[in-house]
């Protein structure tokens, strides 16, 4: 006689559908960014925000910001498992995870190779970022799982300048001196995601890393793409052919994705912020009346309206919005009889042509063409000369464009973008240059002051007074703040809530997947 149970079948069914639709269930994502080509794949060495974002799925750091987060108050362990600083926190010690392995087979990662990446941040010849090291003194392996960085005074952000940003990503030290000068197209990191091969000028390819030591990645495979042409990256979106693309900021590109169904739409933080830095040591820039010219020649409400007002806002200060320690100033007015009027006392009564350098970057270029056209109804003629985007970044580093729109955002605490922007040992031709392009020292005593001020309310104080005495000295005109723009299927879960990334990318992380 044969035993029937009641819903077996069905059940049996069930499994059966359920293990084809895992089976089933994708697992490569496709990204594509707006930028033509990779710069350096070096995260030591990259200026360019497309290669930052990428790599950070690559690469660790001794600190991290919580995925999705930008405020330095998510700060949590990384390659580091804890920390601890002595009294007056010019010596800190970092104890090492065990057991992380660098991609590729290049062995574990230990304190060793972290003082080697911090030595390499910090070396001009190997780092874009040299100059946010400087407060480091000394990087020392005590024993394979201890590091002590000794500073040569108290700063108020070392975990920002450890952490998964610029200078703060570790490098597994013998891959790196065994690549040499071609760890820059073959990037060897630690996270949860391993580089095996670029294509000029069409993609980047990872694989997960199946050793990560969170666990094993959800996604088997990334393809980053370069694809310039907005409306190519748009249409790919839509048909399905990319999963994630970096979007246009214009409130037109987000209202249109919006109404797309299936994709999801956010403009997160930072907001980056845009300026002019003029170099206040050039002619005719040396004339402060100049500068005065010029900023009341620019309508910020102009250039927000036409960057779009759901994808940027008004500037409040020389710093971008979001720093501890931001000062809302009271910016200039826009005032072209004023811009007129100083023009002409300054001994160009019928204007002046003033030659700079300028990125292809559709975003950058749509900003400049925006602000040439503003300056020119004041007399100020911009004689534009645009070189793609990563020549642009060597350009303006050699102090060859008296003008330079930089937009940026820096690790959000006020010292961070005043150190990098307005302090004379990082102008533009010093030793430790960073990206003081106006070679602004207006308010050096302030910055330095600041950073050994143990009190927090003065600290602030301080940090207010050095954005006043910059803005009086006109250093950089800001005027508006971008948001990054970001779009993706629905289908994604990215693994966390977003707000924001300091690298100007969405997080992937092991616990990014495809729900369908």
């Amino acid at each position: 006689m044969k035993l029937t149970i009641p819903g077996a079948g069905l059940g049996l069914l069930a499994l059966l559908i359920a293990t084809s639709a895992a089976q089933a269930q994708k697992r490569s994502l496709v990204v594509a960014n707006s930028t033509a080509d990779a710069g350096k794949l070096d995260p030591h060495q990259t200026a360019v925000g497309a290669d930052k974002g990428m790599l950070n799925w690559v690469f660790n750091a001794l600190v991290r910001i919580k995925p999705g987060q930008i405020n330095p108050e998510f700060i949590e362990p990384d390659l580091a498992e804890s920390w601890t600083a002595n009294t007056d926190r010019t010596e800190w010690t970092f104890k090492i995870r065990s057991g992380v392995k660098c991609h590729g087979g290049y062995g574990e990662f230990t304190a060793e190779d972290a003082a080697y990446s911090l030595k390499r941040a910090a070396d001009k010849a190997r780092s874009a970022f040299a100059g946010d090291m400087t407060p480091i003194a000394a990087a020392e392996a005590v024993d394979p799982a201890t590091l002590r960085v000794t500073l040569k005074q108290p700063i108020p952000s070392l975990l920002g300048l450890l952490s998964n940003y610029h200078g703060g990503m570790m490098v597994c030290k013998k891959a790196a001196e065994e690549l040499g000068e071609g760890f820059a197209k073959k990037p060897i990191g630690t996270g949860p995601f391993m580089f095996v091969e670029y294509q000029p000028q069409q993609f980047v390819k990872l694989v997960a890393n199946k050793s990560y030591f969170r666990g094993a990645p959800q996604i088997d495979e990334i393809t980053y793409r370069y694809m310039p042409s907005d409306a190519t990256r748009d249409l790919a979106l839509q048909n399905g052919e990319l999963d994630m693309v970096f979007g246009r900021t214009t409130d037109q590109w987000v209202q249109r994705m919006r109404s797309l169904k299936g994709v999801k739409v956010a403009s997160i933080e930072p907001a980056e912020l845009n300026a002019l830095h003029l170099n206040i040591k050039a002619k005719p820039l040396d004339d402060i009346r100049v500068r005065q010219a010029i900023v009341h020649a620019i309508d910020r409400k102009a250039m927000v309206a036409l960057l779009g007002t759901q994808v940027s806002r008004e500037a409040i200060s020389v710093i971008p919005d979001g720093n501890l320690g931001i000062a809302r100033l009271p910016l200039p007015d826009y005032d072209l009889a004023k811009a007129r009027k100083l023009l002409a006392e300054a001994g160009y009564p019928n204007g002046l042509t003033i030659k700079v350098i300028i990125s292809t970057h559709p975003t950058l270029s749509k900003i400049m063409e925006g602000l040439q056209a503003q300056l020119n109804a004041a007399g100020i003629t911009l004689d534009m000369q645009p070189v793609d985007h990563p020549t642009w970044h060597q350009q303006i580093r050699k102090d060859l464009s008296p003008i330079v729109m930089y937009q940026a955002f820096r690790f959000p605490v006020a010292d961070s973008y005043l150190s990098q922007f307005y302090y004379s040992p990082a102008a533009i031709g010093q030793p430790t240059a960073v990206t003081n392009f106006s070679h602004c020292d207006v308010a050096d005593p302030e910055i330095e002051a600041a950073r050994k001020e143990p009190d927090l309310a003065k600290q602030k104080l301080l940090w207010r007074s050095a954005q006043e005495k910059i803005l009086a000295a006109l250093c950089s005109v800001p005027f508006s703040e971008s948001l990054q723009v970001w779009a993706w299927s629905d289908a994604l879960d990215l693994g966390y809530e977003m707000v924001g990334s300091l690298n100007l990318a969405p997080d992937l992380t092991e616990k990014t997947r495809f729900t369908k």
